[in-house]
């Protein structure tokens, strides 16, 4: 397997061919071109890493090359060929983005080090492409699924502002996909290289969700042994999303609202600011007026928030992408179970289309995966769903008390999750006490 791919450009025979020998002995697979056009055309065909090329060319100099190429081929490394002495060549091309340069016949030991360092760069770039390219296809708003007006008009509006650094206040219910508008509005936007950091300020209390949100000082307060930077700062240039924002204590609304005032913030214990180059974007399944109107959030943050609202339809108010985003989850879960699906049956897509979802696509994902789990045919039919989904159903297991029916799918649930019951007592949408129960209740 090749260790790379490396284009020398020089007009002297001999020497291509003795690097090509050298290099290739090292594992790479060589390319080689007598000047500018032929490298060019070899370009255009292979995906180069590293070149190596000779400053004085027939048709160029290499050194402006090296521009060129940085230009059209921003991960290709180029390391240049100077002639003897001539340091200035070699200085002019770093700057015009060479990796390195080294003079012929005099750094014969430095071409196989410096070679690989050079991959491994351009390697690592491409990984990183690779990654981001991954990323932004997951979190992308193509990756938002559903042909219901609702849906589509959520998107259409996330769309427009994403390009933009206004603050986004997503409104919808507990499941809904706050988070993956979220993610498309970042990947959206002019900041979508820098960080994503999400906070569920649900998650802390005040005096930790306060650390945690705009960093502390050393022997700010005790147990702060060491600074600490604060999601804020994590989030510089990026994207700070403030999920569950109308659970964040007053007291801590007021800090918030500087930072949108004056882009700066202040560390606990701390009396220097710090710049906040950061767009916010929040979501709660509040009514903020109502909020605002009890005295349990501040007006002035909710009208800074606000510039730009957006409301998530719920599920069930766009019941006709269910079968689409059902389906969805079956490609995704199946394959990680190895089982084949080809689908669900009419009578599965029904209930699910009938059922009321108060938790939204996160219920319905979790419904799913536990389908996929508990079925031993091809196509998930309503007897893995939960029992209260089947009411009215005709019982495939007439032989089979309700009881057994239960019995058997809770051990089955149980196998997969090996033994975890806070896992199984989420796939079967119980409580971890009423699974506790059953389990007792059946002597499991």
């Amino acid at each position: 397997m090749s260790k790379g791919h490396i284009l020398i450009i020089d007009d002297e025979e001999q020497l291509r061919k003795l690097l090509s020998r050298l290099l290739s002995l090292e594992g790479y697979t060589l390319h080689e071109a007598a000047n500018i056009r032929a490298a060019w055309k070899i370009l255009e065909k292979e995906e180069i890493q590293v070149i190596l090329s000779d400053v004085k060319l027939p048709d160029g100099n290499g050194v402006a090359l090296v521009q060129d190429i940085k230009a059209k081929h921003p991960e290709t490394e180029t390391i240049v060929l100077t002639a003897y002495g001539n340091i200035a060549d070699g200085v002019q091309a770093i700057k015009n983005g060479a990796f390195d340069y080294i003079t012929k016949g005099d750094d014969n030991n430095r071409i196989l080090p410096l070679v690989s360092k050079a991959m491994d760069k351009a390697m690592l770039q491409r990984r990183i492409r690779e990654l981001e390219k991954k990323i932004g296809g997951k979190y992308s708003f193509d990756n938002i699924l559903g042909a219901s007006p609702e849906i589509k008009t959520a998107v259409a509006l996330a769309e427009k502002v994403a390009p933009s650094d206004v603050t986004v206040l997503l409104l919808g219910e507990t499941g809904s996909g706050k988070e993956v508008f979220a993610q498309a509005i970042h990947q959206g936007s002019n900041r979508r290289q820098q960080p994503f950091v999400a906070v569920n300020c649900s998650a802390f209390g005040k005096e930790l969700l306060e650390s945690e949100l705009f960093g502390h000082v050393a022997g700010a307060f005790t147990g702060a042994i060491k600074e600490k930077s604060g999601f804020l700062e994590e989030a510089q240039g990026g994207t700070i999303f403030l999920d569950e924002i109308g659970e964040m204590p007053v007291e801590l609304q007021a800090k918030l609202l500087r930072v949108l005032e004056t882009q700066e913030f202040y560390k606990v214990g701390e009396s220097k600011s710090t710049k906040a180059n950061v767009r916010v974007i929040a979501a709660t399944n509040r009514n903020l007026e109502q909020e605002i109107a009890a005295g349990h959030f501040r007006a002035d943050l909710y009208y800074r928030l606000s510039a730009f609202q957006i409301q998530l339809p719920s599920l069930n108010e766009r019941k006709k992408d269910i079968p689409l985003l059902a389906n969805l989850f079956i490609q995704q879960f199946a394959p990680k179970m190895n089982k084949k699906l080809e689908g669900m049956s009419p009578a599965f897509s029904q209930a699910l289309q009938q059922h009321s979802w108060k938790g939204n696509i996160r219920e319905l994902r979790n419904v799913i995966e536990r389908a996929v789990i508990l079925t031993d045919t091809n196509l998930l039919d309503i007897s893995v769903l939960p029992f209260h989904f089947q009411q009215g159903e005709e019982d495939n297991h007439t032989s089979m008390s309700l009881g057994d029916m239960e019995k058997r799918h809770i051990i089955k649930v149980l196998g997969y999750t090996k033994g975890n019951k806070t896992k199984t007592a989420e796939l079967l949408g119980i409580g971890l006490t009423t699974l506790y129960n059953k389990i007792k209740e059946y002597g499991i």
